[in-house]
């Protein structure tokens, strides 16, 4: 079955990026539990690219399939999980990239919407939330996509946040979305 193309998420108002998130269908690997399998030689670099073997995958439309069935296991171990087999796969940091940015309304009523490297789109909120980690001076901000699957923010993103954040002077420095305030200070 072919991939749907990506939408352009810039033609795109927040309540159709809500729907498309909510209408995107993933297996359902939190019910699948076959005995682990072996080792899928992959590998999700710190910039978010997937390798096979020691080589980039260069086709989108693999790594958009495997993202689909990927998990996080209870020992912060990743896995790729089929009904008949699981996987191991090396995640070095986070296994999405948060790349594209979205954002409608000011205030309590904005809504950020993020598009992630493998298409996925994911509005910030109650389900979904921002958090900053700190790496020594350097802020580290993630965005929680599913089951424990976090994207890192990238740098060009965060400053957009950043941005948004200092036009509107909330102290502490932080954005609403969705009805929910995330700080991006990396402070708790």
């Amino acid at each position: 079955m072919p991939m749907q193309p990506l939408p352009d998420i810039s033609s795109l108002s927040l309540a159709d990026i809500a729907r498309l998130a909510a209408e995107a269908r993933l297996p359902p690997v939190d019910r699948w539990n076959p005995d682990h399998c072996g080792d899928s030689e992959m590998r999700i670099a710190r910039d978010g690219v997937w390798f096979h073997q020691g080589t980039p995958i260069g086709r989108e439309n693999m790594v958009r399939l495997f993202s689909t069935i990927l998990r996080r296991e209870a020992d912060g171990s990743h896995v790729l999980v089929t009904p008949v087999e699981k996987l191991s796969i090396i995640v070095e940091d986070a296994p999405f990239m948060a790349v594209e940015l979205k954002s409608e309304g000011k205030a309590h009523e904005r809504r950020l919407a993020f598009r992630l490297n493998t298409g996925d789109m994911v509005v910030a909120g109650p389900d979904h939330a921002i958090m900053v980690r700190r790496d020594g001076d350097e802020p580290r901000p993630y965005l929680h996509v599913r089951g424990g699957l976090e994207a890192r923010i990238g740098r060009n993103v965060y400053y957009e946040l950043a941005s948004l954040a200092i036009e509107e002077g909330h102290d502490p420095v932080g954005l609403w979305s969705d009805g929910v305030f995330f700080r991006l200070d990396g402070q708790d």
